[in-house]
């Protein structure tokens, strides 16, 4: 058993999606399901049941996760506590799904980056970052969220979000008549769901409740197949590309915006921290939060910056 296989073994279990995970890893699928049949034989127990369509953890697949993700912790930990002793301890970055494409041309000569391979919900990174586990975050925050943990956000990117459709028409559509998805797993969910629900509240777009983690994915194609309206896709799935029988479209009335910030702790005071922080956000801007139109929740803590 090996600490990759472990790695490999948690992103399976997060994606329930072996291609997915395969993208996320950066590794082929057949290498990654090798991997993953390896480690089955190792422990003695399957981990995961799997048929052509559908990927679920078995009764002891969930029970060995967390303490497959607790041993990559400690390994974790014991990597950090090595390069301090070595006078090299590393500025720990977790993120949700976007990184800005120039990171690591930004950070070099400044600090050493480790990017942090636990890609979990925007709170729960927030989260991570005020109890220590990480030094920063990329995700999606809310005022609150920052004054509740002692956070600081400095503005990162921003997604116009868009609705995906069936038919021919590639034309604009206004917010008020889309649909947007809200899925009861507010585990993984919840940042999403704030969203969704306010959008919708603001613009009086129609909201269609889920279960099954279909806000993603080959089952959010399905979703949309079967709505009548356009239906707002997440940031999850921005540069995922559509099934030919479903055509993208542009959210007008108002432009809805997801904002990434990064995020660190009000206290900080580490020159390795605070150096990345000001190579990583210098030269951002507004991202165009200024133009007229654009829509942000009422907590976002850049909207001073919208129209």
């Amino acid at each position: 058993m090996e600490l990759r296989q472990l790695r490999y073994f948690v992103a399976v279990a997060e994606e329930l999606h072996f291609g997915r995970a395969a993208a996320r890893l950066l590794i082929a699928g057949p290498s990654l399901s090798q991997q993953i049949k390896a480690l089955e034989r190792d422990l003695g127990v399957p981990l995961f049941a799997r048929d052509r369509r559908t990927v679920a953890l078995t009764s002891a697949g969930a029970a060995l996760l967390p303490d497959a993700r607790a041993l990559l912790d400690r390994a974790d930990e014991l990597r950090r506590r090595a390069r301090h002793l070595s006078g090299a301890d590393p500025v720990r970055l977790g993120y949700v799904n976007w990184l800005p494409p120039d990171l690591t041309a930004r950070t070099s000569g400044v600090a050493q980056l480790y990017v942090d391979t636990w890609v979990v919900p925007s709170h729960a990174q927030a989260a991570r970052v005020a109890d220590g586990s990480l030094d920063l975050a990329v995700c999606w925050v809310r005022a609150a969220d920052l004054a509740r943990h002692g956070l600081t956000a400095r503005l990162l990117g921003a997604d116009r979000l868009y609705a995906v459709s069936t038919g021919a028409d590639t034309g604009p559509v206004r917010a008020a008549d889309t649909t947007v998805l809200v899925d009861d797993d507010v585990t993984s969910w919840s940042s999403w769901n704030e969203f969704a629900e306010e959008f919708a509240g603001d613009t009086g777009a129609r909201v269609v409740r889920i279960h099954n983690g279909a806000i993603t994915g080959p089952a959010f194609f399905d979703h949309v197949r079967a709505c009548a309206t356009p239906v707002l896709n997440s940031p999850k799935g921005q540069t995922t590309p559509l099934p030919p029988d479903l055509v993208r479209r542009p959210v007008v009335d108002p432009e809805v915006v997801w904002t990434w910030s990064l995020v660190r702790r009000d206290d900080e005071v580490r020159p390795s921290v605070l150096a990345v922080v000001d190579a990583v956000t210098r030269d951002v801007g507004d991202l165009g939060l200024r133009r007229a139109g654009a829509w942000l929740p009422a907590d976002d803590p850049h909207r001073a910056l919208g129209g």
